[in-house]
């Protein structure tokens, strides 16, 4: 059976948990009084009751986020909000309407904790903690380059000139997911961690599988195919099997994954399309750690924007219509 449709953002980019798209807030999430003001605001939807760069709090799937309102304008009839959630890339920016927000107060702000812990959400600093071991190896490697370089004087120099061009790097990437691919996520999500069922291993077709097929739609698309595509390819592999295990996975199909994944076997053998896009969601969080020139990026993004189309068209193919039960893992977390 099909779950519904529920779509849930991801607790901070840099933690191991996956972005996932937008929807509107669950009313479990409520108590009766956000009811009555939620009410009170959809009543008076022709009053605007936030203003253009005010901070806010969002409702987004089961949380509530720190968020700030870009612009607002009335749409039908009634005044809508188009967002930013703070911490967040700008691909997750949308128009919600007055009874998704809530102003920034202290007693919002401990209705939000509330939820956060009844969600089983760690506290921001536990988080902190815990992404700081998930850098990826070539940010490791550039700060293992800076120790060995002596002066101190010189190492702040250093670190000050890679944070400067990673955070022009940041800037650059955006990879702007398929809506149709977007509720793909969303109902991953949903079988993982409502309704306790997993993809079912080994899949067919594979990530190498997609990946050869991409190519070869590819050269019969173009007389001459860039020797960068294969090598976009082979790139795209290897950040997939190293990422899986680290932030794609969700706890409750981490027992799976070692059983699946044994020995020299490849991650990209094992999975398939569903867990492949996941890492579409954590790339841009993930390129700004590597020193790529500016031209580079540009191509690499315009390549994953023609590989997420290709997806798209292949939907029915290449993502599973149904998961399989997972009797083994009840208990774990909803998520990393």
């Amino acid at each position: 059976m099909q779950p519904q449709h529920r779509q849930r953002k991801p607790r901070n980019q840099k933690e191991a948990g996956l972005a996932l798209p937008r929807t509107t807030r669950m009313a479990t999430s409520k108590d009766d009084s956000d009811n009555s003001a939620a009410n009170r605001r959809r009543a008076n939807s022709n009053t605007k009751f936030f203003d253009d760069a005010e901070k806010v709090l969002a409702y987004h799937g089961p949380r509530i986020y720190e968020a700030k309102v870009l612009k607002s304008e009335i749409r039908k009839n009634e005044w809508k909000y188009f967002v930013h959630y703070l911490g967040w890339s700008k691909t997750w920016d949308e128009w919600v309407g007055a009874d998704r927000l809530m102003k920034k107060t202290p007693e919002n702000e401990r209705k939000q904790q509330a939820l956060d812990k009844k969600q089983g959400v760690e506290p921001k600093s536990a988080r902190s903690n815990q992404t700081k071991s998930k850098i990826s190896d070539d940010a490791k490697a550039d700060k293992d380059k800076v120790k060995s370089n002596g002066a101190k004087g010189k190492k702040r120099k250093h670190e000050s000139s890679a944070e400067k061009e990673n955070a022009t790097s940041a800037k650059l990437v955006a990879i702007e997911i398929p809506d149709s691919l977007k509720q793909q996520l969303v109902d991953d999500w949903a079988f993982v961690n409502e309704q306790n069922q997993l993809v079912k291993l080994p899949r067919s077709p594979n990530i190498d599988d997609i990946l050869k097929s991409y190519l070869e739609h590819r050269a019969e698309k173009e007389d001459k195919m860039s020797d960068s595509v294969g090598e976009i390819l082979k790139g795209l592999r290897c950040y997939f099997d190293r990422a899986l295990p680290v932030i794609l996975l969700y706890n409750k199909e981490r027992v799976q994954y070692r059983e699946s994944v044994k020995d020299d076997v490849s991650p990209s053998t094992v999975y398939g399309a569903e867990h492949l896009l996941r890492l579409f969601v954590k790339l841009p969080e993930l390129l700004p750690y590597v020193n790529i020139e500016e031209e580079i990026l540009t191509s690499l993004q315009e390549n994953f924007h023609d590989f997420l189309l290709f997806l798209e068209n292949n939907q029915s193919s290449f993502f599973l219509s149904s998961y399989d039960d997972d009797d083994d893992d009840d208990d774990d977390d909803d998520d990393e």
